[in-house]
């Protein structure tokens, strides 16, 4: 547990701004995955995935993960019916099962009332991402995006420049934070400080062997980087 700065007398920020992804950095959607996935596999008659086999596809957005999912020789046509029909039930199950990680609201809280302004990036699709935050992490960042027309998915950069851009924060005065690898590569790519979180889909050696420049345990963790000399 990390003493809050009013306890200690801690100095200026580290950070301008901390940007999140959402799927195991944020929440635990996990389980709103497997059942959205094996619900739309059903519909196609197709046999369901496992829990730590929809584990393994999540991470890189939604068409990956559909394309993992279907059987191997499915044909590209079928895919796009299913990915289009996984999103459409997505609108129904929504996201009854998912969770924010232990910490992460005190986390988000905290930095906040250390005026170091937040923002969200992921690669699942944009409108699932402002659903998750806005059910379970409401009013707690200043800017939301995910994968659309203009936003390529990680680790292209793009995405990650264009939420510092919004919040008015220069990359090399900000972080990026994640669970994957693919996190840690996108940071790097747009000029951030790169953190991986040890209690996502990744394990933490994979998160160190791609280049973090830390690897935390504990949302509020995150805290005493930003109290730390850079």
């Amino acid at each position: 547990m990390v003493a809050l700065r009013d306890e200690v007398g801690l100095g200026p920020n580290r950070f301008q701004a901390v940007v999140f992804d959402l799927d195991g950095t944020l929440l635990d959607t996990l389980p709103d995955l497997v059942l959205l996935t094996n619900s739309t596999l059903e519909e196609f008659g197709f046999p369901p995935r496992t829990a730590d086999e929809i584990h393994s596809f999540v991470g890189n957005g939604v068409r990956p993960l559909v394309t993992q999912a279907v059987p191997e020789g499915t044909s590209d046509e079928t895919i796009e019916e299913i990915l289009g029909r996984w999103k459409s039930l997505y609108s129904v199950l929504g996201n009854k099962l998912t969770r924010p990680y232990p910490g992460v609201v005190e986390l988000a809280t905290e930095l906040r009332a250390r005026q170091v302004v937040t923002g969200v990036l992921s690669n699942k699709f944009e409108q699932g991402v402002i659903d998750c935050v806005g059910e379970y992490l409401p009013g707690l960042f200043e800017v939301v995006h995910g994968e659309r027309d203009g936003i390529p998915r990680k680790p292209d950069p793009e995405g990650l420049r264009l939420v510092l851009a919004e919040l008015g924060c220069d990359a090399s005065k900000s972080a990026y934070v994640g669970d994957s690898p693919t996190d840690i590569a996108c940071a790097h790519r747009a000029g951030c400080f790169a953190i991986g979180v040890s209690w996502g889909y990744h394990d933490a050696s994979e998160l160190r062997e791609a280049g973090a420049d830390a690897v935390v345990e504990h949302p509020l963790d995150i805290l005493v980087l930003n109290d730390s000399a850079a």
